[in-house]
């Protein structure tokens, strides 16, 4: 009688060489494709040098996105490709692949993930990085095109209509977007990702209300989560009620749900760093909230793991008034981007990332006049750096109070007023319309 080799709970088989690690390796994969924190107990099996194992650990330090990420995740893929030999092409696949990113060949590596879509259309743990690192290069069509290999074998997996769902959103088709969140959520109704999705659309959408009451109702399932996935969503939440002017709940929701969860978490920061921003940006006063925020920032001045992220460090050093941290930052980021050698990063860093970190600490330090010409030279490119659109629309605010702040009214009204027809909900675009209006004497 033949012996099956063991599966992973999406039936692809794995090399296993302590049967016993394989809950911990489907806490991986299950946890990974669900947003849930239960990724990490692949790390109660690093003992096991099994490839698939040691590479799933190797990913984990490397979504750290720290400086440190990839010498922590060295030794476990080191490990993982000398036991490669003896796996299924499959495992070989995902072990070389996540080696390529811990040596930062990201090419390479998106290069591999697109095959294994092809080839092992049920790895989705697989497809689900791949889809991180095109996000992170503004590959959308990239994105939504990885997704689309697997749909015919895995459609019975919720967590790929959620990854459809955020590719044909960042392809700005909204209506397929929509399609795919709800089928997700019916097959799963704790589909995190997926109301991520659709929260995008409706605010894409201007439903401002529509998505409030959402994105309220599905917030009983966002338990067990990774940090970033709760703190986003709530993240998305208060963007609903600053559009509404609901300042009061968008601190609130700040202090109690989308700062505080892993404060040494990269997206954790950035999330707090674009929500202070835009209730900045909004009028608002946040206190001496920057304060601490900035405590964690001061940490990241010569990380550089992606321009989208350094940015954000940037601009939140600066608003909390920390000058010589942002100043370090803004010329560590220029020697870095001198020493680029692959050729997308180089032209992202160089051509982007650098005009962009010189507008936003000029915006910072009320020098209106530069941040408007180093912004307006970064933005039409800003795709580039990665992020999703929502998130990227704070560097569009930033310029917009910058062109504003430097009595550049007529070009103010022209950026402002299509964004009020596009979103007739919202009481903070009507307001600052209603500011340039009465400066350019035009009537309300």
């Amino acid at each position: 009688m033949q012996h099956r080799p063991p599966a992973d709970s999406l039936g692809n088989s794995v090399t296993l060489h302590d049967p016993a690690s394989l809950p911990a390796l489907n806490d991986f994969i299950e946890g990974f494709i669900a947003c849930e924190a239960r990724a990490v107990n692949v790390l109660n099996a690093a003992a096991d040098t099994s490839p698939m194992v040691q590479a799933s650990c190797a990913a984990l330090h490397m979504f750290a996105e720290s400086a440190q990420g990839p010498s922590n995740a060295r030794p476990f893929i080191e490990r993982a490709l000398e036991h490669a030999p003896r796996a299924t092409d499959r495992e070989q696949r995902f072990v070389a692949a996540v080696a390529a990113w811990v040596y930062g060949d990201l090419p390479r590596a998106i290069a591999l993930h697109e095959e294994q879509a092809r080839l092992h259309p049920r790895d989705l743990a697989s497809l689900k990085l791949g889809q991180y690192h095109l996000f992170n290069r503004g590959d959308s069509p990239g994105m939504l095109r990885i997704a689309l290999h697997p749909l015919p074998a895995a459609a019975d997996v919720p967590y790929l209509h959620g990854m459809l769902a955020f590719g044909w959103e960042q392809c700005h088709r909204l209506q397929e977007a929509e399609a795919a969140a709800r089928h997700a959520i019916a097959l799963c109704r704790k589909e995190p990702w997926a109301h991520h999705a659709l929260a995008h659309v409706m605010l894409t959408q201007g439903r401002i209300a529509e998505g409030t009451n959402f994105m309220a109702s599905m917030s009983d399932t966002w338990t067990g989560l990774n940090s970033f996935m709760v703190t986003h969503n709530w993240w998305h939440q208060a963007l609903f009620l600053l559009e509404q002017d609901r300042h009061a709940e968008v601190l609130a929701l700040y202090d109690q749900q989308v700062w505080g969860v892993v404060k040494e978490y990269t997206q954790d920061q950035i999330n707090a760093v674009s929500l202070l921003a835009r209730l900045e940006l909004a009028g608002v006063d946040v206190g001496h909230r920057w304060a601490d925020v900035a405590d964690h920032l001061a940490l990241r001045v010569a990380d550089h793991v992606l321009p989208f992220l350094d940015l954000q460090y940037l601009y939140g050093l600066a608003r909390a008034g920390r000058m010589q941290a942002a100043r370090t930052l803004q010329n560590s980021i220029a020697t870095h981007a001198a020493t680029r050698t692959e050729a997308h990063e180089r032209t992202v860093w160089q051509q982007v990332c650098v005009p962009a970190a010189h507008g936003l600490l000029a915006h910072a330090q009320g020098d209106w006049a530069t941040a408007v010409e180093k912004l307006g030279v970064a933005l039409p490119r800003l795709v580039e750096i990665g992020g999703s659109h929502a998130q990227r629309d704070l560097f569009h605010q930033i310029w917009l109070d910058a062109l504003q702040r430097n009595g550049q009214w007529a070009a103010v009204q022209n950026v402002l007023q299509p964004q009020v027809n596009a979103q007739p909900e919202s009481a903070r675009l009507a307001r600052q319309v209603c500011a340039v209006n009465a400066a350019l004497g035009l009537p309300a």
